[in-house]
């Protein structure tokens, strides 16, 4: 399985709306790297900014296996339980709210 990911924040990439504009989507995933380099062709077609522009999905987005990025690359952020505030870890970026015991849907559950 791997991920498209923007290489500055390290989000997951989902697939580009209707106004070409890929959103962070930690559910999107991909098969062969041959369909993660199709998908950042979609996205560069759908946003319609020139090869030459720094901006463009190219230069923006990379490729990477999903173990790999999830040890390797994937920033971490440091997260406080919502029941105890002494209680600190450190927690994946793309980690939904609802699977992360500091957010109020994951002990509403």
């Amino acid at each position: 399985m791997y991920y498209i990911y923007e290489q500055s924040t390290t989000y997951i990439i989902g697939k580009p709306d209707r106004n070409g504009v890929a959103r962070p989507d930690h559910r999107q995933s991909y098969k062969t790297v041959a369909a993660a380099k199709a998908g950042i062709t979609r996205i560069a077609k759908a946003e319609g900014l020139l090869q030459t522009d720094p901006n463009h999905a190219v230069y923006r987005y990379a490729i990477a296996e999903a173990d790999y990025f999830h040890n390797h690359i994937e920033v971490k952020v440091k997260k406080s339980s919502l029941m105890d505030d002494t209680k600190t870890w450190y927690e994946g970026i793309n980690t939904p709210s609802y699977m992360s015991p500091s957010s109020e849907s994951y002990w509403s559950m």
